[in-house]
């Protein structure tokens, strides 16, 4: 019995969840389009494909719509709620204003090189059903605003109206952190336990995430093969496009909106670049703000001189609601599920984007793939409903597809615009250690 070996019993599935998830991703993406089209030279064998195969894509679509709603409630309640009053004093105020401002304004360089790209335009996407999406209605200005307050939040809830709810969510959650603070122990303590449970359920929504992610790669093959098959090699290109126009925004972000900001603070850029490319390149290959976040705190805190009373408030705030990456990408990805389907999005949609990307933004997780679910807020709050066998949910797959190369560009934007804004603000309330910028 002694020399008897005692191996570890692996599981039918142990090769397949043992395997990268990225990688996974990928390989569907090639063997995906692989398929599709080989299936487009034989034309007679796609509509049973299509028919066979069409519920593991439809699949997947109702697992990721069956979430979106208590991501948004839950995260965002979460969000505000650990923003404690007693911290939004000036640097709370300072850094706010500098994450929300430079989200919206990521979403307008998206949104401005979406139109002068156009990705999509003219590829006339059908869905496995070979029906188009609802056409978007485009709701006045006033409109918009109008319909951000709900008259009815638990109506919203169930009728899944991304805007009220979000505007609920923050609000719910801001209360919270007031009621926190209340001198009165017994409703101090009922809040408390309300934000626990509140964040209790938004990281067991993040679980979930995570586990309808593991399915991402099957879903993935066969949407994107329906979509390869019926469309042919055409829709390489725009993938291509939607790839490229994402990064020349991140790009342009970085040296227009950071470049300016410091060097109204007096920073040099390439210094400060240099200062922090351990936690550039770590966001980039770990593609998580919350993964990177002891290396920025670091960083941050040797090489550019901001004391731990500030970082260590700014930085965790900004991994959760500084998205800055993530809204150009939102608003690139819109704009290519518009030209593809034949919807091109309005004026008013495209400022319905900046608005719902924005807000979205306090409460996204600053994980892997939460880009891809903030998508589908954006696209719900301007009328493309993603919903099984449409048009709009086989552009969705090809978004989703190349998901993991957009998320590594947007993460490491995201963490940037962290340590800029955490650095800036420092340098403002003058308890910066000037020291760090005063050497080679």
């Amino acid at each position: 019995m002694g020399s008897e070996k005692t191996t570890k019993k692996k599981g039918i599935l142990d090769w397949y969840f043992k395997t990268n998830l990225l990688a996974r991703i990928l390989i569907a993406l090639v063997l995906g389009a692989i398929v599709g089209i080989a299936l487009g030279f034989f034309p007679q064998s796609v509509k049973p494909f299509v028919d066979n195969t069409k519920f593991f894509g439809d699949l997947f679509i109702r697992l990721l719509k069956m979430i979106v709603v208590p991501v948004i409630l839950f995260s965002l309640i979460a969000g505000a709620a650990s923003i404690a009053p007693s911290r939004l004093g000036r640097v709370g105020i300072k850094i706010m204003g500098f994450y929300l401002f430079t989200s919206a304004f990521a979403v307008l360089i998206g949104l401005i090189f979406a139109n002068i790209f156009q990705p999509g335009l003219n590829m006339g996407i059908v869905g496995d059903a070979a029906v188009k999406g609802k056409a978007a209605e485009s709701p006045t200005l006033i409109n918009i605003l109008l319909n951000i307050v709900p008259t009815n939040p638990i109506d919203s809830l169930g009728k899944g109206d991304v805007l009220p709810v979000i505007f609920f969510a923050v609000v719910f959650g801001i209360a919270i952190s007031y009621v926190k603070d209340s001198k009165n122990k017994v409703v101090a303590d009922g809040a408390e336990m309300l934000f626990q449970v509140s964040n209790a359920a938004a990281e067991t929504m993040y679980k979930i995430v995570g586990g309808i992610m593991q399915y991402a790669p099957i879903g993935v093959f066969v949407l994107l093969a329906t979509v390869f098959a019926q469309q042919g090699a055409k829709a390489v290109g725009p993938l291509l496009l939607v790839t490229l126009t994402t990064y020349i925004g991140l790009l342009v972000h970085v040296i227009l909106t950071y470049g300016g900001f410091l060097k109204i603070f007096k920073f040099g850029f390439f210094k400060f670049l240099k200062k922090v490319n351990e936690a550039m390149v770590t966001a980039f290959v770990s593609r998580s703000s919350n993964g990177t976040l002891p290396v920025t705190m670091r960083v941050t805190e040797e090489n550019c001189g901001v004391p731990r009373s500030i970082c260590s408030f700014t930085l965790p705030l900004g991994a959760t609601i500084n998205m800055d990456g993530t809204a150009i990408y939102l608003g690139v990805a819109a704009m290519f599920i518009g030209y593809a389907t034949g919807q091109p999005l309005s004026f008013n949609q495209q400022l319905t984007v900046i608005i719902t990307a924005t807000l979205a933004s306090i409460g996204t997780a600053g994980v892997p793939g939460a880009g891809a679910i903030m998508l589908l807020m954006v696209l719900e709050s301007i009328g493309l409903k993603v919903e099984a066998g449409t048009a709009v949910a086989a552009a969705y797959a090809m978004i989703l597809g190349i998901d993991a190369l957009l998320d590594m560009g947007r993460t490491c934007l995201n963490v940037t615009g962290d340590m800029v804004g955490t650095t800036i603000v420092a340098r403002s309330e003058k308890e910066l250690d000037e020291s760090k910028w005063q050497k080679a």
